[in-house]
Parts: structure tokens; C-alpha cells; sequence
């Protein structure tokens, strides 16, 4: 193992969640394929003991290490999954096994930083580290975490949450969104994107809600749309219009517009503004930019063109969005 990657540690348990565990190291993975250089991510499971592990589905796993081994290493980041019960009324119910907690304990003291996933939370919280903290967790289990930990502020409502260096994340395909949100962090916005479109996925904000995520552009099939989209990226900033763009593309303002309905299946106008909001909304979660410079810096001049932008495309203010979602540091 390279010493330049990052050491992420998996667990364990009997009836945990099989997506939980197999959904990260998906993410993961697909970073190497996506970078050219010798950073990455090296990804273990930590059990008990090295006896296979029979995972809800029914499907049995092999742990890597085991839990005291982990402990003597180094973590970059503790993922931890979690399992439920379900009675003869549907009535689903997080389980918390009193030796995983206390392992979570160790484990996280050895760690930079702090993953549930779904119902995982509620290990987190039994370990005491969600203690006056905001935390997300599947909605079933919302009300059980709330109920079993006063001290955590509950919101069953983001997809996932970060609140310094612990994130917690909601539904079970949420893991795959929060892992995402993790690559984002470590190795920039541009690689998670890559990553999202080859799992055909949507690439969501750090804390950002499903109804606030925009899909990603499908993947071109042409290097002048690659050429194209790139150019747009870079000159955000610029006035740029239709015929601008097919001045760049040596195409008629009409071509332009059959190229861009063919290919991203939107027209150059609106994929413009897409872009720009995009960038914006970059800005808002991660700056203290006012609105003017915002606009300014995304191309859309002034703070009412940015507004009228963000009602039609998230259906709120630039203010309140920076507002709700605004990372946590």
C-alpha cells in the first residue's frame, strides 16, 4: 500500500446491511480509474474475529482484520454500517450490539474522521459521538434515534449530513451519495463528478437534500461537446451567449442548438444556466462570497439575474440556500 493512500477501515457485524458494506468501496474504487496519479484509497473490513460474517441479505463476507488489529493502525476515515429488525408489523427497528459500540469507541479514536451509514447512526450515537451534534439517519429510525439520544439533534430530512468530522448519512443507497460526498472532499468536485457518472449517478452536495440535486451531465459522446463543456466551465465568468458558443464550435447558432439536444438532450441556453448554478451553488456552500461577487463570478452579473436563476432551477433564494446548506467546518 502506497504511504499516499487513504486508510479506510469498513465494519463488521453479524446481520449488518450487505449494501452498506459493499456500496463505499464501489466509490472508492472507481478513484483510481478516474486519476492518473498513486493516490487513492485502500479499503478494509474489520470483523470481530476472522470468521465470516453473514450480512442481512444472507450473504457471508470476509473481514480483512480484525477490529483489535484495526485499532493498531492508523484510520483515515471509520465507516460504520448498521442493521435493523423488523417485527410482525413491519415496525423497523436499529439494533446496537454492545461489543460494536465499544469497538466504534476505540476505533474512532484512531480516526481523522467518521462515517455512518443509514441505520449506522445509531452506533454512532450509542458510542457517544454524535453528542450535540446534527445527524441524519433513514426515516424509518429517525424517531428511535431521537427518542434513544436527546442529546443528538435528529434531521430525517438531508441525505446525508456533515457536522465537523463526522458525517452520517441517511437510506441505504445514501452510502453511496456520502462516499461521494467524501471523494469530494479529499480529491475535489471535478473527480466525484467523474466517479457519479460512471455509477449513472446524481452527484449530491455535502448536507444537500435530494430536491436540491441537479442530475449530472450525461457523459458526451463527441470530443467537441467534451471540448464544448469544457470551455463553458472555464469561462463561466464571461458573457457568454449561443452565438458565442458556436463561434468556438465552428458550428451555426442552429447546429449548435441540434448538437446540444442530441447530445446532453437541453438546449445551449439552458445548459448554460445549469452550469452557472452549479458554480454558484459551489460558491454558497464553501465561501463567504457576498451575492455580488457570486454573480459576478459565474456569469450572471447582477444578484437579481443569479436569484430569478436559482428560483427556476432549485425553487429558492441564493440566501436560503446558502443558509441551510453552508458546510460545517
Amino acid at each position: 500500500m502506497s504511504s499516499v493512500e487513504r486508510f479506510i477501515v469498513v465494519l463488521l457485524f453479524d446481520g449488518v446491511d450487505l449494501l452498506d458494506v459493499t456500496g463505499p468501496p464501489e466509490v472508492f474504487a472507481l478513484l483510481r480509474r478516474e486519476t492518473d496519479d498513486a493516490t487513492g484509497y485502500h479499503v478494509v473490513l474489520a470483523a470481530e474475529t476472522m470468521d465470516p460474517v453473514t450480512t442481512s441479505a444472507g450473504v457471508r463476507v470476509l473481514p480483512d482484520l480484525t477490529f483489535r488489529e484495526a485499532a493498531t493502525r492508523a484510520v483515515d476515515t471509520l465507516m460504520v454500517p448498521g442493521s435493523v429488525e423488523v417485527d410482525d408489523r413491519r415496525r423497523v427497528r436499529a439494533l446496537t450490539d454492545p461489543t460494536v459500540v465499544r469497538w466504534v469507541q476505540t476505533l474512532a479514536g484512531r480516526a481523522r474522521r467518521i462515517a455512518s451509514v443509514c441505520v449506522g447512526a445509531h452506533l454512532l450515537a450509542a458510542a457517544g459521538l454524535l453528542d450535540g451534534k446534527r445527524a441524519t439517519t433513514h426515516w424509518s429510525t429517525a424517531q428511535q434515534l431521537a427518542a434513544e439520544h436527546p442529546s443528538v439533534e435528529v434531521d430525517a430530512d438531508p441525505i446525508f449530513i456533515r457536522d465537523h468530522d463526522v458525517w452520517t448519512g441517511a437510506g441505504i443507497t445514501a452510502c453511496l451519495d456520502l462516499s461521494l460526498a467524501l471523494v469530494a472532499e479529499d480529491f475535489g468536485e471535478a473527480v466525484a463528478l467523474r466517479i457519479a457518472r460512471q455509477l449513472v449517478m446524481y452527484l449530491k452536495r455535502p448536507s444537500g437534500q435530494s430536491q436540491f440535486s441537479v442530475p449530472i451531465e450525461p457523459a458526451s459522446t463527441t470530443r467537441r461537446m467534451d471540448e464544448l463543456r469544457h470551455h463553458v466551465t472555464c469561462h463561466l465568468a464571461d458573457r457568454l451567449t449561443v452565438a458565442d458558443l458556436a463561434e468556438h464550435a465552428h458550428v451555426s447558432e442552429r447546429q449548435l442548438t441540434r448538437i446540444f439536444k442530441t447530445e446532453l438532450g437541453t438546449t445551449p441556453a439552458a445548459y448554460l444556466e445549469s452550469a452557472r448554478v452549479e458554480a454558484a451553488r459551489n460558491r454558497l456552500e464553501s465561501t463567504d462570497d457576498t451575492l455580488e461577487r457570486v454573480a459576478t463570478a459565474c456569469g450572471f452579473h447582477t444578484t437579481d439575474t443569479l436569484i430569478r436563476a436559482f428560483r427556476r432551477k432549485l425553487d429558492t433564494t441564493p440566501t436560503e440556500y446558502r443558509n441551510r446548506f453552508r458546510h460545517s467546518t
